[in-house]
């Protein structure tokens, strides 16, 4: 991409828009950040754009944001603002922060999407990447903007990359190695037009630019993904990288699968990995799931056997992902703000055998909760309703299990203190975006934490 000299503008002064004007900046190109939000919400951006040098406006998007040649977007940038409509109007070209560092990045890149489990696996495929010798970085959606580390990923170097349905609705020409779809369940579909097809759609950008030597990687499971990706076109296939599956339940002539009780990798039908279930540090099926995701890179690149159980031997948990942030008087307390959806939520009551208080709410999306309405019923105790959401989550549970409103999520967690006893579970769950109440679902995290180690 030829940005020297170029005005470009960049919408969202967070970490991706931030990174996005350093790499521009990098190349030679002119940026301009721009963001809505207030001064007081984003000062802390302010601090570190100030510190660089680069030339910013927030609290609008005035005409000098149409000054330009082209305009990166930041996920957190609907694609129906008005500032975007403009830009179309004035026919600038829009892209994704992620399409901005694909285009300078020298290595191989894993682009990791799905509704669920994206920084476990995005996280536990650097891991292993790392303990098989390859050099690998992580980056994208997970918390490192792709645009601060594109230029230090090196030919043959790979970087583990988590992206979200926003980041690719605006890419272009992004062309990923493998490129891997975890799994597709009603999510932001307030940001879909409250469409299924539409976020599908988006999610399965991610192998459009694929070729024959590239890689997708495909949850044979999720009946939602296979119908949409696999579903014939005049006879082609809706990919036209070569296909890996993974599967609990199903045999795989190229992929990854599980039968009596051991991990199993093919590549046309020959075995070259196996292992126990058990080698693998990480509880729950969801998390099986990720793993045989992982396995699948490893081996395509031909990563040691005993290196990759080894790592999966060793892994940990990721913050904020059914985090045990302590237990008092027999009570878990569990951090599980990187649950921002229903289909999460449903994960995480399944991983647990104790009664729970679950506190649940924020920014909604459109959420159905019929999806966790008999587990509700089943194991928790009672629902403390927090955020934006608060009535709506109250409306449907209210005559199912006990609910409560609470205004904070410190209130939350004192109140349910007060009332688990030992051998119970206090989650939080949320189902909900945090921008409600916080500035991200790390923050959320950290406010449940920082509440729980002040009982």
């Amino acid at each position: 991409m030829e940005i020297y000299g170029r005005k470009i503008s960049v919408l969202g002064a967070v970490k991706s828009g931030i990174g996005a004007a350093k790499l521009i900046r990098q190349m030679g190109g002119i940026p301009f950040i721009s963001d809505s939000g207030s001064e007081e919400k984003l000062k802390d951006s302010i601090s570190a754009i100030k510190e660089l040098g680069i030339d910013f406006e927030t609290g609008n998007h005035s005409d000098k944001v149409f000054d330009c040649e082209l305009m990166i977007v930041s996920p957190g940038v609907p694609s129906n603002a008005e500032v975007i409509v403009k830009a179309r109007e004035k026919n600038i070209k829009l892209i994704s922060e992620i399409e901005l560092a694909a285009s300078f990045c020298k290595g191989n890149i894993i682009a990791i999407t799905g509704s669920n489990g994206k920084t476990t696996t995005t996280t536990l495929c650097n891991y292993v990447l790392n303990e098989c010798g390859f050099k690998s970085y992580s980056a994208g959606n997970i918390g490192v903007a792709f645009s601060e580390i594109a230029l230090d990923v090196k030919e043959n170097e790979f970087v583990a990359l988590e992206v979200s349905s926003f980041q690719l609705d605006l890419i272009d020409k992004f062309k990923p190695k493998v490129s891997v779809v975890l799994n597709i369940t009603p999510d932001h579909l307030n940001r879909y037009e409250y469409k299924f097809e539409n976020y599908i759609s988006s999610k399965l950008r991610v192998y459009k630019n694929q070729d024959i030597n590239d890689f997708v990687i495909l949850n044979h499971d999720d009946k939602t993904l296979m119908d949409s990706a696999v579903k014939l076109s005049e006879g082609q296939r809706g990919f036209k990288s070569s296909p890996f599956y993974f599967s609990l339940t199903t045999p795989q002539q190229n992929g990854c699968f599980v039968q009596s009780g051991r991990i199993i990798f093919n590549k046309d039908g020959k075995t070259l990995f196996s292992c126990d279930v058990k080698d693998f540090s990480l509880k729950g099926e969801h998390n099986l799931a990720n793993a045989m995701a992982v396995i699948s890179i490893a081996k395509l690149f031909d990563g040691g056997n005993e290196q990759i159980i080894r790592a999966l031997g060793s892994f940990q948990a990721i913050e904020h992902r059914l985090e045990l942030v302590r237990e008092i008087g027999g009570v878990k307390y569990i951090n599980d703000s990187k649950a921002t959806n229903v289909d999460s939520v449903w994960y995480a009551l399944r991983s647990f055998t104790e009664p729970i208080f679950l506190i649940l709410g924020g920014q909604d999306k459109g959420n159905d909760y019929n999806q966790i309405k008999d587990l509700v019923i089943e194991r928790v105790v009672k629902i403390y309703a927090i955020g934006s959401s608060a009535e709506k989550v109250f409306n449907f549970f209210h005559s199912l299990v006990k609910v409560e409103v609470k205004q904070t999520l410190e209130d939350a967690v004192k109140s349910a203190s007060e009332e688990a006893r030992q051998n119970q579970v206090v989650l939080l769950s949320p189902a909900c975006a945090s921008f409600d109440m916080f500035n991200s679902y790390e923050h959320r995290g950290k406010v449940f934490k920082d509440a729980v180690n002040r009982l």
